[in-house]
Order: C-alpha cells, then sequence, then structure tokens
C-alpha cells in the first residue's frame, strides 16, 4: 500500500483528496495546522513555516508511521486578499519550499502539489492573450498569492535539475467548488461580468480530486504543469458567445462547442487521462 502524505487535507480540496485516494486503496496522512471536520485518515497537526516541522511529518512521527512514499502539497493561504499581501508570500513561500526540501531529502520522488489557474493572469482586467486558454504562454501573476504560485512552479523546475529523479507536478486548478456552492451558479447568467475573471471556471472538488490522483499515477520524471478545469462553464449561456460579449478583441484559436471551459483542459485529458466526471448542472 502506497503511504501518501496530503498537506492540507481538512481543507476544502483536500477533503476530496483524502476521501479519492482512500477510496483507491492507498495509505493517506493528513497533515495541517487544522483538525478535520470528520476523521477519515491519521491527521498529524504541523506548521509547515517551520522546517523542522515538516521534514518530520515526511519521515517519521513516532509510532504513527514511518516513510512516505508520495506527497500532496495543498496547504496554503488559498486565495488572493485573505490576509495581507506580506502574510501570504510568508507563508506560502516558506511552507512550500519546506515542504518541497523535506520530501526531497525524506527521498520521496513522487510530488504533486497544488499551483492555481491565477498564474495565468487571473483576474482578466487585462484580457487573456487568446481563447481558451492554455498552459503554453508564460505566467502572469496579478497578486501576491499569484506570484507565489509562480515562484512555486520555478522552484519545482530547480529541484527537479538538482535531482533527476523526481516527478513534480503543478495543478492549475480553477475555483474549487462542492455541490452545496452550486445553488448560486444560475444567477451568475444575470451578468457574465460577474464571473469573467476567470473565464467562467471552476472545478468540483471531486474532479479536482482525481487529478490529484492522476497525477500521482502518471509514470515520468520533471517538472510539468497542468490546467484543472471542469469540462464546462460556470454559465448556461454557450461560450463562444460569452468570449464575443465580454472579450471581444482577443483572439479565439478554434471552434467552442455548447458551454464548453475557455480553460482548457486538453492537456490534462492527453498526458494524465484526466476526464470529469461531475457538473453543476447535475445538482440544480
Amino acid at each position: 500500500m502506497t503511504r501518501v502524505v496530503v498537506t492540507g487535507g481538512s481543507g476544502k480540496l483536500g477533503r476530496a483528496v483524502v476521501e479519492e485516494l482512500l477510496a483507491h486503496g492507498y495509505d493517506v496522512v493528513n497533515v495541517d495546522a487544522a483538525p478535520p471536520r470528520e476523521p477519515r485518515c491519521q491527521f498529524v497537526r504541523v506548521d509547515l513555516t517551520d522546517y523542522g516541522q515538516t521534514a518530520e511529518a515526511l519521515s517519521m512521527v513516532d509510532d504513527r508511521f514511518s516513510g512516505v512514499d508520495a506527497l500532496v502539497h495543498l496547504a496554503a493561504i488559498p486565495a488572493p486578499g485573505l490576509t495581507t499581501n506580506s502574510a501570504t508570500f510568508a507563508n506560502n513561500a516558506t511552507s512550500t519550499y519546506n515542504v518541497f526540501a523535506a520530501a526531497r531529502a525524506a527521498g520521496i520522488t513522487n510530488v504533486v502539489w497544488a499551483s492555481s489557474e491565477t498564474v495565468l493572469g487571473l483576474p482578466f482586467d487585462t484580457p487573456p492573450p487568446y481563447i481558451p486558454l492554455d498552459e503554453e504562454y508564460p505566467a502572469r501573476p496579478e497578486s501576491t498569492y499569484s506570484l507565489v504560485k509562480h515562484l512555486e512552479e520555478q522552484m519545482a523546475a530547480q529541484f527537479c535539475r538538482w535531482d533527476p529523479r523526481l516527478k513534480m507536478i503543478g495543478l492549475r486548478f480553477s475555483n474549487v467548488m462542492e455541490p452545496a456552492d452550486y445553488a448560486a451558479f444560475p444567477s451568475f447568467d444575470e451578468d457574465p461580468n460577474l464571473r469573467k475573471w476567470n473565464l467562467w471556471s471552476y472545478i468540483d472538488a471531486r474532479d479536482g480530486a482525481q487529478a490529484v490522483r492522476k497525477a500521482l499515477e502518471h509514470d515520468a520524471t520533471g517538472v510539468d504543469v497542468f490546467i484543472i478545469a471542469n469540462a464546462d462553464s460556470v454559465m448556461s449561456r454557450p461560450s463562444a458567445e460569452l468570449a464575443a460579449e465580454v472579450f471581444p478583441g482577443v483572439p479565439v484559436t478554434r471552434e467552442l462547442t455548447g458551454t464548453e471551459t475557455l480553460m482548457s483542459i486538453d492537456k490534462a485529458r492527453r498526458v494524465l487521462g484526466y476526464e470529469p466526471q461531475h457538473t453543476w448542472r447535475d445538482q440544480v
């Protein structure tokens, strides 16, 4: 049985990831500053800004466990504006460095972490370079939170250069949603500008968890990044119509079908075998 440490396993996406991995036979340890609402696996309270605690959590904690096979790093202040910029940078950058460095020191070569759609240039007050978006253009961080996510991707590239055995996959998650959130979705149709900030995209936490598992199971070395969104948008209107109305000067690089996502998941589908299974349209 593969033992996976999930940092931030008590959070919105973390809970779904823990459930997904348990359902597929993994031995999961939740490492977080906050305990889970419902204990589903071993839990260890850790301050990830402390390297010593982080290193211990990725190697051995008394008689709880010894040895870790893989790491999923989700723990972070999860969005811009929740605290001051300097506090966001200090917490998120330090935590990620500590996790990456401790994993390498512990000999963990399979690492998946939460990057973010924000590195694509969110919010799109400055329009995107083209639609649908993909992973091919340089990062455009517009907030301190996004800046840290960009730096994490650069950090991972250097860790993989230092150690060619490493596999480090960054998942650029869209706005994470649970079924309880979907009751609000029909109201978004009233004004397309309400959700233009991320091209009307979202990710069901359960599909985000699927992407994490697929990334863990992907056989590769080196660093790679993937946009992870649902297959559809948060809107009822056709995506081509929304793009033409709200971003009239932005090139559309291919024909858009129905309400498909404008955050391209083609790479994740092709490389990881990711395929969303959930949609808000089944819930409301």
